[in-house]
This record gives structure tokens, sequence and C-alpha cells, in this order.
């Protein structure tokens, strides 16, 4: 295990010590931060540091502490939005109709979308300015889990919930199946049910609830991996803590 200062290739821009960094980025005080590193606790890296004279560059540097990623580049900004039906997941549109773009506006940060709902679909959107966190999260290798309720045409019974989990539906590019499907409530020939998936072809929530049977009339997401939409209305958004940056950095393996 190397414990060197000269584990780090480029420190040419700005070479700060290791507790401070981390003091800085809001881990712990600075003497707290010490105790950190000497426990064998932060990684820079790759590589487990224990020697308080190290130095680090924020700007290149990646930085663990106990397995969780600290995040030191303040620039990169990342929202949650809860996209409203009828606006397109792109950041134009030549026939002027609402789309993404027009909040990034809002927002007021130079952020795009990562991946897509299609227009009759609201609900929880991820934007960014982080090219390396929207890569990971449309890698293949790297599918998140994500959550949405479906308002559905008909009683759907537990059995059907059942085998959308453990038989899957065919689809024409293939089977799909979801992780878990709840029925959460049937009234007036309407079922609300919740299905978590992985997959990411397109439309699939809805094609998988027509090959049973149920037309979705109603579909909101709610959930990207460890991110949730919490109570955002419809075209409202929200940085997202560190708290939950830490966590879906983790779940990409970043």
């Amino acid at each position: 295990m190397n414990n060197s200062k000269d584990i780090f290739k480029d420190e040419a821009t700005s070479p700060q010590r290791l507790h401070k960094v981390l003091a800085h980025a809001g881990v712990a005080s600075r003497r707290a931060c010490e105790d950190l590193i000497t426990q064998g606790r932060v990684r820079v890296n790759g590589e487990t540091v224990t020697m308080l004279g190290t130095r680090v560059n924020p700007d290149k540097d990646t930085i663990h502490v106990d397995g969780l990623r600290v995040l030191l580049d303040d620039t990169r900004k990342t929202f949650a939005v809860n996209k409203p039906v009828g606006v397109l997941s792109t950041m134009s549109d030549p026939q002027g109709r609402p789309n993404l773009g027009d909040l990034a506006r809002v927002i007021g940060q130079r952020v795009y979308h990562i991946g897509r709902l299609d227009e009759d679909t609201s609900g929880l959107i991820l934007m960014t300015n982080d090219g390396e966190l929207a890569h990971r999260i449309m890698h293949p290798g790297y599918e998140l889990t994500k959550t949405y309720v479906a308002t559905v045409a008909g009683r759907m019974k537990p059995s059907v919930a059942k085998h959308l989990v453990e038989e899957g539906v065919e689809l024409d590019d293939g089977l799909a199946k979801a992780d878990d499907v709840v029925v959460k409530s049937v009234h007036q020939g309407r079922s609300l049910v919740q299905m978590s998936l992985h997959m990411g072809k397109n439309r699939i929530v809805r094609r998988m609830f027509d090959a049973v049977g149920h037309r979705v009339l109603q579909l909101a997401r709610i959930t990207v991996g460890p991110i949730h939409l919490g109570d955002l209305q419809h075209g409202e958004f929200r940085e997202l803590s560190d708290s939950e940056l830490k966590k879906l950095y983790h779940a990409l393996d970043l």
C-alpha cells in the first residue's frame, strides 16, 4: 500500500493538503479529517492514504471517504426536475413546443437532460453539466433502477403483477421483466400500480402494461436510482444535495 506524496501525478495546478481539502468539502472539521486519514478511511485516485502531509489537486484527483466520493468541483451542477406532461425531452424544438430547454433557462444553468421521458409521461428527470455523470447513467452497463407510478385501465390482479416480475412479457424488441410491481389500489375500473425496472427501452413501461391488457392512462416516474422526486410539483426543480450526489456516484461506481 502506497502512502507516499508522490502517488499523485499532476499537482501543478493547485496542490493542497488533503485534510484541508476534505474540510473545505464539508466532510468534517480539519482535526476530524486528519483522524479519517490516519485511520485509513480516505482513498485518493484509488489508493488508501494515511500520511497527513499528502497534497492533492482538487481539480484532478478523485477522493473517497468510507467508500463514498467527496465532491470537490462546485461548478458541476445536477438538478432533479419534475417534467410535466406535454414537455418534450429535448433542449429545443423547431416547432416551438415546450421542451426541457425552457426549464434549463429557468434554472439558469447550462445543463442538459440525462435520458428521456416521452411527451405523455411526467415525473423525475435529471439535468446536469457533469458529462462524466451523464455518460455513466446512460451507459448500458450501469442501468439504474427507475420507479414509475401508473394509472391503468381495468382491475389489475396481483397475479398479473407477479407475472410481469417473474415471467416478463415478450415485446417486439425482446423480453421485458420488471424488478417489482405492486398494485396499490383499484377504484372505478382503474388500477394504481407502481413498477420498478432497470431496463431502458423506449416506452417500455407503457408497452409492458399493454402486453398484459392494461392500457396506461397516466404515468409518472418517481425515482432514478437513489434519487427521489419527493414533493416537487410539475415544472419545479431542485439542485441535488451533496448526500444525494454521493449516493448517485456510489451507485454508478464513480
